[in-house]
């Protein structure tokens, strides 16, 4: 068994299937055209297939001819609200675009679901796709886990698995690490009361832009001198909302921030302190606050056991030189997390970088101009079978 060669000979499908994708991005939960073409791209091959109940997700289920264990693979399918400015010829012009990436995890799935098909006579246990909607921030598959993603064989999965491109990243190089791998993502809501009144004369009205004006300087502060060094926090400021006529003072104004932790100690915290920071710099300017902390997604832990693991098996397909130990977890965030609150599992990320963009000039994801070498096709969906046989075939670890 050669899973490598079986997947380049599987390429130019595939690319042809992440560029169907790329030309009709759909943002959210809700994915209609790309449920489809999911379902269209898995036609004939021994799968059973259940359509998402609340959101278009696509679930696969592949028996193996022998009993055993079953493995997750993921592959996530949403885009984004950005205008494409990259020039493709296949690029987008609905106003969405795969600036994540997602149209390669879609057909790199599609592709492992086909060469795992192909050995389904070899398989000792069964594999379960998961083609998740809406992973740019709605959760999910948080959706697809309540649906009971994980009781779709009869048997809780032993095993989760993910690959996610990386535009910065060297074309084909692996990258992971045991333990923290990406931050908890978090929203920080602030909205400060003040008394509205005249532009001119701020002395008999509350004014509330000062505050969240100062509330920026103060988040900032806050985490150099109350979050321990070593447990990092980033807190960014992304929405500022006061007023609309350029002489009125505002009854009100608004803070939105994206918070980033690496731990659920450190969530706690802020969950805490900073509505009574804000509070408290409401207070002094004679204003009231609304401040709350939410928790999108929780921190993507790999697994202690899994990922070294995961990393043998990649070293021996494709060579030590092409895995990397991450030295540090990655700021972004992923609702892959909750799949590994609950199943033992690996996230792994691939660089794509194509060969004509030099490394310090490109883009990163979610850039309107991000390009991905769709050549990493065939690796990705090599490295998902790859994974997955190593726990369903006997042997499969030495087989290359």
């Amino acid at each position: 068994m050669n899973l490598v060669a079986e997947s380049a000979a599987l390429l130019d499908g595939l690319v042809d299937i992440r560029r169907a994708l790329h030309r009709e991005p759909e943002v959210g939960l809700q994915l209609p055209k790309t449920q489809q073409l999911v379902l269209d791209a898995l036609g004939g091959l021994p799968l059973e297939l259940t359509r998402g109940k609340e959101v278009t997700s696509v679930v696969g289920v592949l028996r193996g001819a022998q009993p055993g264990p079953t493995v997750l693979l993921r592959g996530d399918m949403d885009a984004l609200p950005v205008v494409e400015e990259t020039g493709l010829d296949y690029a987008a012009e609905n106003g969405n675009m795969h600036a994540c990436g997602h149209d390669l995890h879609t057909a790199g799935l599609v592709g492992a679901a086909r060469l795992l098909s192909a050995h389904r006579e070899e398989l000792h246990g069964n594999v379960l796709f998961m083609f998740q909607p809406g992973e740019e921030g709605l959760g999910g598959a948080g959706y697809m886990l309540r649906e009971r993603l994980l009781e779709a064989t009869g048997d809780k999965p032993i095993a989760a698995y993910a690959v996610h491109v990386w535009s910065q990243a060297a074309k084909g190089t692996f990258q992971t690490r045991a333990g923290t791998m990406m931050a908890g993502s978090n929203q920080l809501h602030i909205t400060v009361h003040g008394k509205g009144g005249h532009g001119s004369s701020p002395d008999l009205a509350v004014d509330p832009v000062p505050v969240v004006a100062e509330l920026v300087l103060a988040l900032q502060t806050y985490v150099t001198r109350r979050v321990k060094v070593f447990d990092p926090v980033v807190i960014t400021v992304t929405q500022l909302e006061a007023g609309v006529a350029i002489n009125v003072i505002p009854n009100l104004a608004r803070l939105g921030a994206t918070v980033r932790t690496l731990s659920d100690t450190t969530f706690q915290q802020l969950s805490a302190e900073l509505p009574a920071l804000a509070e408290r710099i409401a207070s002094a300017h004679g204003c009231t606050v609304d401040a709350r902390l939410d928790l999108q997604y929780p921190v993507t832990v790999n697994h202690p056991e899994r990922t070294p693991e995961a990393a043998s098996i990649l070293e021996a397909v494709f060579g030590s030189d092409r895995v990397e130990q991450l030295p540090n977890p990655l700021m972004g965030a992923e609702d892959f997390s909750m799949v590994l609150q609950e199943v033992p599992g690996t996230f792994i990320m691939l660089g794509a970088r194509p060969d004509d963009v030099p490394a310090d000039e490109a883009p990163s994801n979610h850039s309107s101009v991000v390009r991905f070498d769709d050549a990493v096709l065939s690796e990705q969906s090599a490295a998902l079978a790859h994974l997955a046989t190593h726990h369903l075939i006997p042997g499969a670890a030495s087989q290359g």
